[in-house]
């Protein structure tokens, strides 16, 4: 697993030097949806990361959010090249590169880069959660009411916009407050360090989520679906808390 790591983290800081050439210099951004944006640093990071991966090891599998799935055997890499485009096209430094490895449906190795903020989430399974290489743990904050929790909002929200709200509605009103960064793997990451106490989100895919989700947990985050069941790559709700507060989360969002 330590070529795993090592791979991961050298291909998320490539595709990071790539989101870090085009910040505020983006020529064009068009629409995969009608509000779901990609640039020329999102095609040309996952190129970047791709790249390094397969000169590593050739033979692994691939998922990446642009170019979608490269067969493959013996392991698979989930790759999202810039989780936060929106924030990136406007130039809020509040975006990432995820990267995670799985093999038998399993998440084995998770990186997240934050080019612009300097920061470097890692996690191996079994291993622990580490931020610029010193280990990071959830918080200890004992109740929802005491919780700062964070959301994000799917790009197709019109077609669940009651359901959505009001689940966004109970949680301010039970909680101390609520934000919304805009990109879900920094989110799981911010559970994991403890700056938030607990995250949720729907209409997910696995690039999303994969490398955030070991993260967290390796640093002692309770992550399920909505409904409590175990979360999986394939998932595409998630919740990630403290574990103190999982249950009052939970009994929200159902």
């Amino acid at each position: 697993m330590e070529q795993i790591r090592r791979v991961g983290i050298a291909a998320a800081f490539n595709g990071g030097k790539v989101l870090r050439e085009h910040f505020g210099n983006l020529r064009s951004v068009r629409k995969k949806g009608a509000i779901d944006l990609v640039t020329e640093a999102d095609i040309q990071s996952e190129a970047a990361i791709i790249d390094t991966i397969a000169r590593a090891f050739p033979e692994h599998a691939i998922l990446a959010e642009e170019s979608g799935p490269h067969e493959g055997g013996g392991g698979r890499w989930i790759i999202d090249p810039l989780d936060g485009t929106t924030n990136f096209a406007h130039n809020l430094p509040l975006f990432c590169v995820s990267i995670a490895f799985a093999a038998n449906e399993e998440i084995l190795a998770g990186v997240v880069l934050a080019p612009l903020l300097g920061e470097l989430f890692v996690a191996v399974k079994d291993q622990g959660a580490q931020l610029n290489g010193a280990p990071i743990f959830v918080s200890a904050t004992p109740t929802l009411a005491d919780s700062l929790l964070v959301t994000g909002f799917p790009y197709d929200h019109a077609t669940i916009f009651d359901r959505m709200m009001g689940r966004f509605g109970r949680c301010l009103t039970a909680a101390q407050g609520i934000r919304r960064l805009g990109s879900a793997a920094l989110d799981l990451c911010y559970v994991a360090n403890g700056r938030f106490d607990g995250f949720w989100e729907q209409h997910l895919q696995p690039w999303d989520t994969a490398a955030g989700f070991l993260v967290a947990r390796e640093a002692g985050a309770r992550t399920s679906v909505f409904s409590g069941a175990p979360y999986a790559i394939e998932s595409d709700e998630i919740v990630s808390t403290n574990g103190a507060i999982h249950d009052e989360l939970l009994n929200l969002l159902k």
